[in-house]
């Protein structure tokens, strides 16, 4: 191939993958073992103190996951990544390499609600302090930052009002404050967003979801965007400081660009072990070759189901950047021109009865909690995938009581809206 750098539907196929050595297979192999046979003694006390790359245990690393690893480090313009069991596991594992006890992370108030769980209560056994900010107030996470304050987490397009997240703008808060800015890109994939562009130091994607795209597989990962120097001011020990386990290497010294995925890899998943299974990999990056396929029908698909609901009588609102009446219409031309994605909400005027009422009646819809399929799926937030939120919160986080969240898939529109009309009429 010549010099041109390959384009993001090559990407797609390509990155990270080359035909077995061995076989000549031309699909990545499943390499479905636990362990790794070592050359010698010298080789193996190689790989355990760093001074050599290689597979050791599949709860660290595997052939098949790395191919992963490296695809979607492409596809997102990182310098690394790490797969692991799930989204929520990513997120565990990032923010271990960067809060100690007592110290705070900013996050927007717009997540997926299982996020917001995970931040507000079960990361407080950890002794870390979740300082919620709204996303359509820039000055929100400038007023939230103190000297305790050692990450900035947000989504690009949140779950599940689908609105659109200004990251440069919050980029430019983190950079001020001193501190990373975390990006989950799951909504987006970075076929519409790639956050680094736009001044985030790490991505996080739940593979559940669109990247895999077929509702079959778990998985998570972490993208290194190889751009924040972890030694500034000593607030990152894990990263600056030397560690012992591994003779005294400061892995941001000795790693460079690609520390972090380093750290989240050997000090994370070796130690709280969410890693991904081979077959889980592979199924995974079956799914990323029609990444960009399939992310185009999905937002075609979707914006004419929105356009289809806003001119409905028992339709109160719908929330949908590609719309151009929608208030996130002007950020989704800046960082998603391609499309708006594929999960919105839209309100009824029968409230809460109505939006348990719709989830009812349709029959090409799939209820279930999940996003990101080939197959169109519907859920009712307030009741199922927020409900652990009192109302105010469920209001704020975009899944008030008489909010109904779609995820669009690869259908052929016209069956979708008439699904929708049926139970609507209904």
């Amino acid at each position: 191939m010549s010099d041109r750098l390959p384009g993001f539907s090559t990407l797609a196929v390509h990155a990270g993958a080359q035909p077995d050595p061995t076989t000549g297979a031309r699909a990545t192999p499943i390499y479905q073992t636990t362990s790794f046979v070592f050359n010698d003694a010298d080789h193996a006390a190689s790989l355990f103190g760093l001074q050599a790359f290689g597979n050791i245990y599949t709860r660290i690393g595997n052939p098949t996951n790395a191919v992963l690893e490296e695809r979607v480090a492409a596809l997102e313009g990182g310098t690394a990544a790490l797969a692991v069991a799930s989204g929520h596991a990513a997120q565990v594992v990032v923010l271990q390499q960067l809060l100690q006890p007592g110290d705070e992370f900013i996050a927007a108030r717009k997540l997926y609600g299982g996020s917001i769980n995970q931040f507000t209560h079960a990361f407080k056994s950890f002794g870390w302090n979740v300082v919620w900010a709204d996303p359509d107030d820039i000055a929100s996470f400038e007023r939230a930052v103190t000297p305790r304050t050692k990450v900035i987490f947000i989504e690009s397009i949140a779950n599940p009002a689908g609105s659109i997240t200004d990251i440069e703008a919050i980029s430019s808060v983190a950079r001020k404050a001193g501190v990373p800015l975390i990006v989950d890109n799951t909504l987006a994939s970075p076929y519409l967003i790639r956050p680094i562009d736009h001044g985030a130091d790490i991505v996080v994607h739940s593979l559940t979801k669109f990247l895999g795209g077929h509702g079959n597989s778990l998985g998570g990962i972490i993208v290194d965007a190889g751009t924040f120097d972890w030694s500034t001011g000593g607030k990152y020990p894990m990263l600056s400081e030397p560690r012992p386990e591994y003779h005294g290497i400061r892995l941001q010294e000795t790693f460079g660009n690609f520390a972090f995925a380093i750290a989240c890899r050997v000090l994370g998943l070796r130690d709280l072990g969410p890693a991904l299974s081979p077959f889980n990999a592979f199924m995974i990056l079956t799914g990323i070759e029609t990444l960009p396929l399939r992310m185009q029908k999905h937002c075609d698909n979707a914006k004419a189901v929105a356009e289809f609901l806003a001119g409905h009588p028992a339709v109160a609102s719908v929330n949908y950047a590609g719309l151009a009446s929608d208030k996130y219409n002007q950020l989704a031309r800046k960082y998603a021109p391609r499309g708006a994605g594929a999960v919105f909400t839209f309100s009824l005027k029968g409230g809460y009865d109505a939006g348990v009422n719709l989830v009812s009646k349709l029959q090409l819809f799939s209820h279930l909690a999940n996003v990101g399929d080939t197959r169109s799926l519907v859920i009712h937030p307030a009741s199922t995938t927020h409900s652990q939120l009192d109302d105010a919160a469920k209001v704020k986080s975009g899944a008030g009581p008489d909010v109904v969240r779609l995820s669009i898939g690869i259908e052929d529109k016209e069956d979708l809206i008439a699904d929708l009309e049926q139970a609507l009429s209904a």
